[in-house]
């Protein structure tokens, strides 16, 4: 199946055990579910999907699929460009940049 919507990237993700609903702070990522926070040098962004608005940039972002090893968990973080961004960390924005090979 390909993959078109923002909903269906995070529904294919939650088939793979992404589980978990990660929220972006400034210099973490919270876990609702456990309530705690994993740091920029305690996840791993597994891959992610980019959607781009064909007419309105607010209507662009990324769904990234994040493991912490240290934790054992799995989850969703969902980006809006422009957005959340502002006021993050260094290190969190390094965390979350998306690298090209």
């Amino acid at each position: 199946m390909e993959i078109e919507t923002v909903s269906q990237a995070i529904e294919s993700l939650r088939q793979e055990g992404y589980t978990e609903d990660f929220n972006l702070q400034q210099n973490c990522l919270e876990c609702r579910a456990h309530n705690f926070s994993v740091f920029h040098d305690e996840f791993i962004i597994d891959k992610f999907y980019r959607f781009e608005g064909n007419s309105d940039p607010g209507d662009e972002a990324t769904v990234y699929a994040i493991s912490a090893p240290k934790y054992d968990i799995k989850g969703v973080l969902v980006n809006g460009y422009g957005i959340y961004t502002e006021g993050l960390t260094d290190e969190m924005l390094r965390s979350l940049a998306v690298k090209h090979d």
